[in-house]
């Protein structure tokens, strides 16, 4: 499914962009640049899409809050009845501070020590075990006293870039379907409550049929399990970064995936629960990144735009080569577009874009990244010992600071000035 960009989250009106009526040169003005922008309204958009694509089942939406971890969007998301997948302690932690009970979130840990899962038990949460040592370990510790899931690696490969595919065979994600056997021997032996089974394809699928393979894996194994209630098919909908891109087809997804879902429930004799856990699909076209242009640098066969921000706060064009569509929201309408490479202004090669049409940029001008709502911020550091920007979101009209913009106190915070 092919869709243009979508453009409710910023909307040339007037010949200028708003976010929900509010002109966005006056939120930069505001709160100031780099800024992270987040509009509410389309979060919750993007939650009733997913609901409204599977009518027919028992759906529940965990949060794979590692995309933005900001308390307030996770208040926000527990307020539309969006639970929590979460994949540390830390994170964890932050779920409770946003008023969510420890059974409302998943712990979805990868390699991670037998301590965390034992302080993710005693906060109520419920596991998901994704090697066959941590399975025989909580076997050991908690027998059948302790409900937890299973992460199946189903050896299918899908996702738009190498690095964001986690159910391939050479993937250190999960367990893989192979060793099966090994699985129900060390569930039986201790008698483990397995009540979900739970893989994730990856990030970027637009294919419905990448998710059904993996879940007709995950369907063929539910059977062994009598006290199965929970599938969980992890997440990654394609959303679209630029005009033309491919979309995942929610609707005919829901349609073949509940078919299926519901097939397996008949099959099963009971009633189940189909979980999925979107990270990006929630929150990403909700976010935008605006930046100041500190310098415009022209050179013999190109111009560069050099911003206030780099990838010490969006990494994902140098990490993963992803696109983000960029607008001069200072310089929103003209008859003639110019070609730029905008850059960063970290000491590595941080470039966001090259070749980019855009109306003219001036020094000073603003500049939007859209798309940035998901793996911004939370990917972000203090390299050069750069600040973190602050993050704004947009809620019934109003723009609302939900993080400060970082200090020099937080650069120094923790650090120890030794006597020599």
């Amino acid at each position: 499914m092919v869709n243009e960009l979508d453009p409710s989250i910023m909307q040339l009106v007037n010949d200028r962009y708003e976010i929900q009526g509010l002109p966005v040169l006056d939120i930069a003005q505001q709160f100031g640049t780099p800024l992270y922008v987040y509009d509410a309204d389309k979060i919750v958009d993007k939650i009733n899409q997913l609901r409204t694509a599977f009518p027919a089942v028992d759906l529940k939406i965990k949060f794979a809050c590692k995309a933005l971890t900001n308390i307030s969007i996770l208040k926000l998301m527990r307020q539309n009845g969006v639970e929590l997948d979460v994949v540390s302690p830390q994170e964890l932690q932050l779920g409770l501070h946003a008023g969510y009970e420890g059974t409302q979130i998943t712990f979805t840990p990868s390699g991670v020590s037998f301590d965390e899962i034992e302080a993710a038990v005693a906060a109520g949460s419920i596991i998901n075990l994704d090697n066959l040592i941590v399975l025989e370990k909580f076997g050991q510790s908690y027998g059948g006293t302790v409900p937890c899931m299973i992460r199946i690696k189903p050896n299918v490969a899908a996702g738009g870039n190498a690095k964001i595919m986690t159910a391939h065979e050479g993937s250190k994600f999960g367990i893989d379907i192979r060793q099966r056997e090994d699985i129900l021997r060390i569930v039986n032996q201790y008698g483990i409550n397995v009540v979900g089974l739970h893989q994730h394809t990856g990030s970027d699928i637009k294919e419905a049929d990448a998710f059904v393979r993996a879940a007709d894996v995950i369907f063929s194994f539910a059977g062994d399990f009598p006290n199965l209630q929970i599938i969980d098919l992890g997440g990654g909908f394609k959303v679209a970064y630029k005009e033309g891109d491919p979309i995942t087809d929610m609707p005919a997804l829901g349609a073949k995936l509940s078919e299926a879902f519901l097939n397996l429930s008949e099959k099963l004799g009971r009633k189940l629960q189909l979980w999925f856990e979107p990270g990006k699909f929630l929150v990403s076209e909700a976010g935008t990144l605006l930046v100041n242009a500190n310098v415009v640098k022209p050179s013999p066969n190109r111009t560069f735009v050099g911003v206030n921000s780099g990838l010490n706060h969006l990494i994902r064009p140098m990490m993963y080569d992803a696109y983000h569509h960029i607008v001069n929201v200072s310089n929103p309408v003209s008859d003639q577009l110019n070609t730029y490479d905008v850059v960063g202004y970290i000491c590595e090669t941080d470039t966001f874009a090259t070749d980019r049409p855009l109306t003219e940029v001036r020094e000073n001008d603003t500049l939007a990244l859209l798309n940035a709502g998901a793996y911004g911020f939370t990917m972000s550091s203090q390299y050069n010992s750069r600040f973190r920007p602050a993050e704004v979101l947009i809620y019934q009209g109003k723009p609302h600071i939900i993080r400060q913009r970082e200090t020099m106190e937080d650069i120094l915070k923790n650090q120890v000035l030794l006597e020599l």
